[in-house]
């Protein structure tokens, strides 16, 4: 905050409030924030019947839980934040200063903003550029325990997708024997509710990532795009695999040949002191050997996540980030090919280290064949 030239910060995207306070709630389809001065205490505002959920899981003290009224939610003519300025001025915390606003949170409406605006015309607000994910990008020795507890979870799901995929099966099927083991996940490594629904893109459909489910049966023939993650105290380890219902087709075999000759060289590529650029070069040139490529980015930073996305929102592993590679930095590489009439995706979450790479699962990354 200092750096950036912040008085204070308001803070709206869950996994933040999630990572700054430890506040765990399904909440954040109503206004809430974190109120974090340069100097001065802490001050987590969200609606009433939920301040009380907050003493709960979070370390904040009581008084520092701030609860807006009832009659606030969902209402056209009024906001929380126009109770907000209120109450921040009756504690004499409002005079002149830059304070950053998190522009771009998913759950940061533009609705909220004219509120702030309105009601605090002393502060210049600026957007703070994911300061907080920026933070959470390196991980502790702690995040990095708690990440692999997750990928235990992951493994539980894929392999209950893999089991379960076959001729005649229903997609819905599918999709809740994955959420079951989610849940379930293994012994001591229980399932949090992850960001994002298992992904089963299938057959000519594959060529379009991020597709559920229907009831629609799977048939002979079909390629199966898995995605899905386990989460454990809402750190996510994503994965992603291809199942085949049959015999794939050349054009498959040659991809699935490609992304795992690429894959590896990433793999190779990966460790700390490396620029994103050299990983993404890696990829990219076998890519070009194979006369193929992908516009869309390889990966991206992963860790705390709450719905939509389990995506940090900061780091993305292609040509045009100059990010430099830390250790404890983990991202989701997914080599996720989308061609036309069908798809193959492989990925891999993994920790950047001194001298490599640690991935967090061992699944086998070829293409799963099923009869």
């Amino acid at each position: 905050m200092a750096a950036a030239g912040l008085d204070a910060l308001l803070v709206s995207d869950p996994a933040n409030l999630y990572y700054l306070t430890g506040y765990q709630a399904w909440s954040f389809y109503t206004p809430q924030l974190l109120f974090v001065p340069a100097e001065g205490e802490l001050l987590l505002v969200t609606r009433e019947m939920d301040a009380r959920g907050a003493t709960r899981t979070t370390w904040l003290p009581i008084e520092q839980i701030l609860g807006y009224p009832e009659e606030l939610v969902h209402v056209p003519d009024r906001h929380p934040f126009d109770w907000l300025a209120s109450e921040l001025r009756r504690r004499g915390l409002v005079a002149p200063a830059r304070v950053g606003i998190e522009a771009d949170a998913h759950f940061f409406s533009p609705k909220a903003f004219l509120a702030l605006e309105k009601g605090f015309g002393e502060w210049e607000l600026t957007d703070s550029q994911e300061l907080v994910n920026w933070v959470r990008a390196i991980k502790s020795d702690a995040e990095i325990a708690t990440m692999r507890t997750a990928a235990r979870v992951t493994t539980r799901a894929m392999q209950a997708a893999i089991d379960t995929i076959g001729v005649g099966v229903p997609q819905h099927v599918v999709a809740a024997e994955i959420m079951r083991a989610q849940v379930l996940g293994d012994a001591d490594a229980w399932g949090d509710f992850p960001a994002i629904v298992p992904l089963l893109p299938t057959g000519a459909a594959a060529d379009t990532p991020h597709l559920t489910w229907s009831d629609q049966r799977f048939v002979a023939g079909d390629a199966v795009v898995v995605e899905l993650a386990g989460a454990h105290r809402r750190y996510h380890v994503p994965l992603a695999r291809t199942v085949m219902l049959g015999e794939p087709s050349a054009e498959l075999r040659r991809t699935e040949t490609a992304v795992a000759e690429g894959l590896s060289a990433v793999l190779e590529t990966i460790r700390a002191g490396v620029r994103m650029v050299e990983v993404a070069d890696a990829w990219n040139a076998v890519l070009a050997r194979y006369g193929i490529e992908k516009r869309s980015r390889l990966g991206y930073s992963i860790g705390v996540g709450y719905p939509p996305d389990w995506g940090e929102r900061t780091m993305s592993i292609r040509a045009s980030d100059p990010t430099v590679l830390t250790e404890n930095m983990t991202f989701h590489v997914i080599c996720g090919m989308w061609m036309t009439g069908y798809g193959y995706e492989v990925s891999e979450s993994i920790r950047v280290t001194a001298d490599g790479v640690e991935t967090f699962t061992d699944f086998p990354r070829a293409l799963i064949s099923k009869g």
